[in-house]
């Protein structure tokens, strides 16, 4: 199974990135696919528009405009960076199928990469009814697990945090669909929280 990314075209050349980044904010504009773009099109295209300003005073000779300039380059690079992310998780919630159509509807370009790694999260029954053994994917040797379990994917419920990759719960309700997701934390940080992995509890 392949996971489509959104890979974005980006030039070294500043009327290039303009070009591109307007391309972009045209093929999401009215895009069902995106209904609620962070940042805004109207904030892209406004921070486009300061660039192609500062890009003519640089060509201009104007004194200091190459300064400026770069800062507001780095402005839509990073607006397309938070697009880039705001595309790959619709693309991630969508059927596999579509995720490339999604992600190529965006302007964006699709690099493939294979899923033959481990899930983020897995749950397996426990030796008792109600129970449920829980596993993660260690991303580094030294980190903390924070456990959440919920019946609809709205209420969490935590569960006591782990310096190991796994854990176990009890007490579920046989019969009961349960959900469940993990967040790992490292000395880098917080990760995001996980896919969220379902379980008919016996």
């Amino acid at each position: 199974m392949a996971r489509s990314i959104a890979v974005l075209k980006l030039s070294h050349r500043v009327k290039n990135v303009v070009s591109y980044a307007q391309s972009v904010a045209s093929a999401m504009t009215n895009n069902a696919s995106f209904p609620s773009p962070n940042p805004t099109l109207a904030q892209l295209e406004a921070d486009v528009a300061a660039l192609a300003t500062a890009e003519a005073a640089v060509l201009a000779r104007t004194k200091g405009a190459a300064e400026m300039r770069n800062t507001k380059l780095e402005v839509v690079r990073g607006d397309l960076e938070k697009l880039k992310t705001y595309v790959q998780g619709v693309a991630d919630a969508a059927p596999p199928a579509n995720a490339e159509a999604i992600v190529q509807s965006a302007g964006m370009g699709v690099r493939k990469r294979t899923l033959h790694n481990k899930a983020e999260i897995a749950a397996k029954q426990g030796s008792v009814s109600g129970g449920v053994n829980l596993a993660a994917k260690a991303p580094a040797k030294r980190a903390a697990y924070a456990w959440q379990y919920s019946t609809d994917q709205k209420t969490w419920t935590s569960i006591p945090q782990t310096l190991k990759a796994k854990t176990g719960v009890s007490g579920l309700t046989a019969g009961t669909t349960y959900y469940f997701r993990v967040q790992v934390l490292t000395k880098t940080g917080e990760s995001n929280v996980s896919q969220v992995t379902a379980l008919l509890v016996k």
